[in-house]
């Protein structure tokens, strides 16, 4: 495989595929961008996918140059958002931008890294240099984006400083001359931007590359650390062998395409597939080693069925003790993972929920005060309930 193949698998978009194949051709590293805002400490899988790019970028021979926003983190990507970010200090994006560099080194090489604040270009300026950057855009092309024009549309506001997000991500790549700038699906406009910039300081445009963005756990919406649908970097071996079980099938099959550039093998079981994946993915992170044991201790827990010796969270029911309400709350607060009565009901009368290895069919049966013992939950999740 041609490195231009290599570097262009998996991705969504490459503006353009002859322009990436032209700076190849220059002999020398390219200075591959890639902007994070640190809103958050934790890195999950989702980000994994474009550092994973930006790696193989690395591997190639070329330069990453990781953007820490820690002027645009105060802002917030508006990108996707039907409502305004909110706002964070300077404190905690600097406390949050320490954690992800150490995450992102768990898939980036230290050797063609390069780590740069925004901060660095963006607190010497000037108001009228400001002013000055802002009129090389026009309100129209801000509003072209498609969260602007929604909640345009659905008369949600939409802040003055969310309007300068776009214009500073773009001024990123004229301060450390990109020649490539990485993102998901949905930062496009954002580095045609950059590119537009680039232009008009008659500097060599970048070339805008995007990944697609990693469905969350419940295989509906963007993987999110609000939304509790996400796989951590830094999750223990077998907590992330364990999330990585818990996706449906049909989710299996776009994780093959996305985290591994695979084909789901149509001649595997689909939970051998399953386990495949997720032992794969913590081997990643966490070593071969570690992520045997995770699989050994999963056997455990649901191919050998020996629940009662295996390590589980702990789980204590609130006032209302029928079935529908404990497989509601054991979802939510041991896996972070929405259930509705209606779901739990249909598990319940589907045979999913055991109790003590008995199958519950009654979802109105009520559990007695005291009682203790193992709780499955479905294929890959089970609690023990104490008290």
């Amino acid at each position: 495989m041609s490195t231009l193949s290599v570097l262009t698998r998996g991705c969504a978009k490459v503006h353009s595929e002859a322009e990436l194949e032209a700076k190849l051709a220059l002999g020398r590293p390219l200075r591959i961008k890639l902007g994070v805002d640190p809103t958050a400490p934790d890195i999950h899988l989702g980000h994994g996918v474009v550092l994973s790019k930006l790696r193989e970028f690395q591997d190639a021979g070329h330069e990453a140059i990781l953007i820490i926003g820690d002027f645009t983190a105060m802002i917030g990507d508006p990108s996707g958002r039907s409502v305004t970010r909110p706002q964070l200090t300077h404190d905690q994006v600097l406390a949050n931008a320490k954690s992800y560099q150490e995450q992102a080194f768990k898939i980036l090489t230290r050797e063609r890294a390069k780590i740069v604040f925004n901060g660095e270009w963006f607190e010497a300026m000037s108001f009228e240099e400001v002013i000055k950057l802002n009129s090389r855009v026009t309100l129209q092309q801000m509003l072209v984006r498609e969260d602007f024009r929604d909640r345009l549309d659905k008369g949600q506001p939409i802040r003055a400083h969310e309007i300068q997000y776009p214009i500073m991500q773009g001024w990123d790549s004229v301060m450390i001359r990109s020649d490539v700038e990485l993102g998901g699906t949905d930062q496009l406009f954002n580095i045609m931007v950059g590119r537009d910039l680039q232009r008009e300081e008659g500097q060599q445009q970048q070339v805008a590359m995007t990944m697609p963005i990693l469905e969350g756990l419940d295989g509906h919406q963007k993987m999110s650390k609000s939304l509790g649908n996400y796989v951590a970097l830094n999750e223990s071996p077998g907590d992330m062998f364990g999330k990585l079980m818990s996706i449906s099938d049909e989710l299996m099959a776009r994780y093959y395409q996305i985290l591994l550039h695979e084909v789901l093998p149509a001649d595997m079981h689909p939970m051998e597939a399953k386990k495949a994946l997720a032992r794969r993915i913590t081997e990643r992170f966490h070593g071969a080693a570690a992520a045997a044991r995770a699989l050994e201790e999963f056997s455990t827990r649901f191919s050998a069925r020996d629940l009662e010796s295996a390590e589980l969270p702990s789980f204590v029911p609130g006032a209302a003790r029928d079935f529908v309400s404990l497989v509601v709350e054991a979802f939510a607060q041991c896996f972070k993972v929405s259930r509705s009565r209606s779901d739990a009901r249909r598990l319940i009368e589907g045979g999913s929920i055991q109790w003590r290895g008995e199958k519950v069919s009654d979802p109105k049966v009520v559990l007695a005060e005291g009682e203790t013992g193992v709780l499955k939950l479905d294929k890959t999740r089970a609690v023990r309930i104490s008290g």
